[in-house]
């Protein structure tokens, strides 16, 4: 018998009844009665954008897609589709969504591993009636669907080593059934889809990076006028250094990841601390080398799990 694990790369969409065992100890029968109608809109939307249920476990379920643009698509459907049942009949039941796309492990028709496991834990990071994305997912969908995203940072799982990029899916007040129906409606001037976490990120570093120019302008008049030896450029480093550490989500792209991104941010600023105070030694090159080698160990160490 062949003991090879079987992958895949593959979208995992995880969703959780809210306050579920409260409901049951209210009333037993109308929460099940709930579930199974949630459980039939699910599976209406997920056989429509090419899914399949996983597993049904409790008062939540897995399901995995191959694309990840139907993925966020069914999650959107679900989750307004739920919202009308709940405006229309009382008892009904809200869920909290996590998607992520990430390789699992194959053991007959049930999927493993830690795709699977992050969908869950975004999902349990979701507000009732609301869907939660990953970094990966969010890269592969923020250009292809008329949703709004919002960047929630840097987060980190229950049980997981690193944090993970988080973002929000704003479901808005349209009913999102179809992202592409401009296409049909408008096919000569079609809207175009703005990232909106991204924007936002952009706005609030603007912002900052403003108010920290004039900040350092300030110093650097005050250090002119003093007469004193030079000083200014210490904290327009550290000015520096704060917005490019907030700044490194907009560069995470494929395999640079937002801690590689990070780290060179760090070497930057070492780099000019030892220009800063040169006395004839690179000694940015050891904190550099240290940076480096701790990355490649996690990223030697995730991939193995």
């Amino acid at each position: 018998m062949s003991t090879e694990v079987q992958r895949k790369l593959t979208t995992i969409l995880a969703a959780d009844a809210a306050a579920f065992s409260r409901a049951m100890d209210v009333d037993e029968v109308a929460t099940l009665g709930a579930l199974r109608a949630a459980r039939s809109v699910f599976a209406r939307f997920i056989e429509r954008h090419h899914g399949r249920i996983v597993n049904t476990a409790g008062d939540g379920l897995i399901a995995e897609f191959s694309s990840v643009v139907e993925a966020v698509q069914c999650a959107i459907e679900v989750q307004n589709e739920l919202l009308i049942g709940a405006r229309d009949r009382d008892g009904a039941l809200r869920f909290r969504i996590g998607i992520h796309l990430g390789d699992v492990m194959i053991d007959g028709t049930d999927l493993l591993g830690e795709g699977v496991n992050l969908a869950s834990r975004l999902e349990s990071m979701a507000e009732p009636g609301g869907v939660l994305i990953s970094q990966q997912v969010y890269d592969q969908v923020q250009k292809k669907l008329s949703v709004g995203f919002e960047y929630l940072g840097e987060k980190r799982p229950k049980n997981f080593v690193d944090d993970v990029s988080v973002y929000r899916i704003s479901l808005g007040k349209k009913k999102p059934q179809s992202p592409f129906a401009w296409r049909k409606a408008d096919p000569v001037r079609p809207s175009k889809p703005v990232p909106s976490a991204t924007v936002d990120l952009r706005e609030r570093l603007s912002r900052h990076g403003r108010l920290l120019a004039a900040l350092w302008l300030v110093l650097l008049l005050v250090d002119l006028a003093s007469g004193s030896p030079v000083w200014a450029h210490w904290p327009g480093l550290v000015m520096g250094v704060y917005l490019a550490m907030a700044a490194a989500p907009l560069f995470v792209r494929g395999w640079l990841r937002l801690s590689f991104v990070r780290a060179s941010v760090i070497v930057a600023g070492l780099l000019l601390v030892n220009l800063f105070t040169w006395s004839g030694y690179l000694w940015v090159i050891w904190p550099a080398a240290a940076l480096l080698a701790a990355e490649l160990v996690r990223r030697l160490v995730s991939g193995s799990r």
